[in-house]
């Protein structure tokens, strides 16, 4: 029979979609949260509509108790807050900002992070995105205590999840929200019963997942395979994804794929940059004699389109080259 779980006395620390299933998963194991922290509400959109992150709209709707301090590393206020709560543990999932100290060292059993990826790997913004983009078969979570490092302090659970061939990083992201959410639970229970006991992480091994930079989706051609490629666009969805340019002009790649070694299509391997039109069908030479076929593109200035549709209106020149 299973053991009841005995409540705690949780601060939340959360920002996007991310961190929901784990706040929902601690209401219903029947944990105490009378605090939820997250950011401000941010413009968004086209319209720069100010809306609340999906944090704050989830706790809300349970009727808990929402701050969203600008700063909080020197916010007095913040901190007596935090401290009149004395909370048994601080859950921060996704919050996106760094933890200062004081914090840190609030709490009795610590402050609980849930990481998207098998650390000591893909430590930093980012893990989700870059273990897709670099073609990793495998990812996962790992819940861990917080300490001032990134992401460097001691490990406490950790699960697997397979990364399919056809995943964008969108893809994972829900399937590591929904299932790290009960992991963090299952921590916070050892935690409290001492059944659970952290370890080091093994700091040779460590490799980094650094915030995104528009100029990531920026295709190498010589450089990158077409898998290479394909894989960084998987991984950068929905930003930065992948863009190059042709006759000086921007060209979005909302959709791709790695064409065949065969195809009959492309009777000779393209140089890197080489595009082709075929068939109508639109491909583009990439390193080692690789290609990639174009599915969907988004001129400068116009709407995604198909890539026989681009081509109707835009013939390609013998010789033209991407980049």
């Amino acid at each position: 029979m299973t053991q009841p779980i005995t409540p705690l006395r949780l601060v939340f620390c959360g920002t996007p979609a991310f961190a929901v299933p784990t706040l929902e998963a601690l209401l219903t194991a029947g944990h105490h949260i009378p605090l939820v922290v997250t950011q401000p509400d941010r413009p968004v959109g086209r319209k720069q509509i100010l809306t609340p992150p999906p944090v704050k709209q989830i706790a809300l709707s349970h009727n808990l108790e929402v701050t969203q301090p600008e700063k909080i590393k020197t916010n007095l206020d913040f901190r007596a807050r935090l401290e009149a709560i004395a909370p048994d543990a601080i859950v921060v999932v996704a919050y996106g900002r760094i933890i200062p100290k004081w914090m840190l060292d609030l709490p009795a059993l610590g402050c609980i992070n849930l990481h998207g990826s098998l650390l000591p790997k893909y430590r930093g913004a980012a893990p989700i995105q870059w273990a897709v983009a670099n073609g990793e078969p495998v990812t996962g979570n790992t819940t861990m205590l917080l300490e001032e490092g990134l992401d460097t302090g001691p490990m406490l659970l950790q699960q697997q999840v397979p990364i399919l061939p056809t995943q964008t990083s969108v893809d994972l992201f829900e399937i590591l929200a929904r299932q790290g959410a009960p992991l963090v639970v299952k921590t916070l229970a050892g935690l409290a019963t001492g059944t659970l006991e952290p370890k080091p992480q093994d700091h040779t091994q460590a490799t980094l997942a650094p915030v995104l930079d528009r100029e990531d989706g920026r295709m190498d051609f010589a450089a990158r395979t077409a898998t290479d490629l394909w894989n960084r666009w998987r991984g950068f969805q929905p930003w930065p994804g992948a863009f190059t340019t042709l006759a000086g002009k921007k060209l979005i790649l909302p959709q791709l794929r790695p064409a065949p070694e065969l195809d009959p299509d492309v009777p000779v391997p393209l140089n890197p940059g080489e595009i082709l039109a075929a068939n109508h069908r639109l491909f583009a030479g990439c390193a080692q004699g690789t290609t990639l076929e174009f599915l969907e593109v988004q001129p400068e200035g116009k709407s995604r389109m198909s890539a026989a549709d681009f081509l109707r209106g835009n013939p390609i020149a013998s010789g033209a080259r991407l980049g």
